[in-house]
């Protein structure tokens, strides 16, 4: 068999919420890619032992600050951030309250300003530095019961396009994926509540038009993409892997 490209040999990437779910994909592929990878989560130490783990909470600056030195202490520099780590919510606007807004948004979308804000310093001195953020297809397509989750996601992609703006210049590439529905462990505590998993999780398959969840790896793949030196002349773009919800209109399929 051969072995993957290394087109990211000599690069470090930082992947946060890297220990589990689609993060772990990331990590896992872009450590087949060539790069060492650097994991921030709020629990390390479930991370694959091959990458370096470090102990991080996106919400307290402080965490992040040092999560980053630590990451660059051990590998002499920084190329790529994968801002991942983010939470769910449920509800429409009349089911969360104040403090659960701002406690979403301060983890999905002012953690990734965070672990942003402490890279740069390190990416303006990369040849090929890049910054992927996760948002979601609910960031593009209305939800039911996602109107905190929705908003957060949205924020995240315009974040993506206001960064990408202010960071070109420096050499700084800035993307973002939007996953649809993903066979990942939130989603599956999600289904664990439902009165009717199983009619629950055809439910969510049948929304997209392909025809099932999204898995983990192939939202790897797309990351990896934007993050690699081969996506040179890409920047400002909100990556769709969705089984084509966002776009598509296909008609019932026959029973």
């Amino acid at each position: 068999m051969n072995e993957p490209q290394q087109e990211m040999h000599g690069l470090v990437a930082l992947v946060t919420g890297g220990a589990s779910g689609i993060g772990a994909a990331v990590a896992r592929r872009l450590a087949d890619l060539g790069a060492r990878v650097a994991v921030l989560d709020v629990m390390p130490e479930a991370a694959a032992e091959q990458h370096f783990t470090v102990r991080c909470d996106v919400s307290d600056d402080l965490s992040v600050r040092s999560a980053v030195d630590a990451v660059v202490d051990h590998y002499g520099r920084l190329d790529i951030i994968i801002n991942n780590a983010g939470i769910g919510a449920q509800g429409t606007i009349a089911d969360n309250d104040d403090s659960e807004w701002q406690r979403v948004f301060d983890i999905n979308v002012i953690g990734m300003v965070r672990v942003s804000r402490a890279g740069l310093p390190h990416l303006r001195e990369s040849p090929a530095a890049a910054i992927v953020n996760v948002s979601s297809i609910a960031a593009t397509a209305g939800l039911p019961a996602r109107a905190l989750y929705s908003a957060s996601k949205g924020a995240v992609q315009s974040l993506t396009f206001g960064m990408a703006a202010d960071h070109l210049p420096e050499g700084i590439r800035v993307n973002c994926v939007n996953p649809g529905t993903a066979d990942t462990p939130w989603v599956k505590r999600l289904l664990e509540k439902a009165e009717d998993p199983l009619a629950e999780r055809a439910a969510l398959e049948a929304r997209q038009p392909h025809g099932r969840l999204v898995t983990a790896e192939e939202i790897a793949a797309a990351v990896s993409y934007l993050a690699s030196p081969l996506a040179g002349s890409t920047t400002g773009v909100a990556l769709a892997v969705d089984g084509g919800m966002q776009n598509l209109r296909l008609r019932p399929r026959s029973a």
